[in-house]
């Protein structure tokens, strides 16, 4: 996957990524089509940073959830 451009697809593969690896519940809480290109960049730096960890503190996974509904579009 090539996600150097902005793309509803890219876009879409990477908040599916962020849902296996944050093992959310609530499948519906967090769903591609909340988001858009426009913020592209701030996804990509949290899916980046969701890769590299191989776990998550409860506190963490309540900051990236909020993060991500930061992101969400209006």
């Amino acid at each position: 996957m090539d996600l150097t451009h902005k793309s509803i697809e890219n876009v879409e593969y990477m908040i599916e990524k962020i849902k296996e690896k944050l093992k959310v519940l609530n499948l519906g809480a967090i769903k591609p089509s909340h988001f858009d290109e426009e913020m592209y960049e701030e996804l990509k730096e949290i899916y980046e940073m969701v890769l590299r960890k191989s776990s998550f503190s409860p506190n963490e996974m309540q900051a990236l959830v909020e993060e991500l509904g930061g992101l969400r579009k209006k």
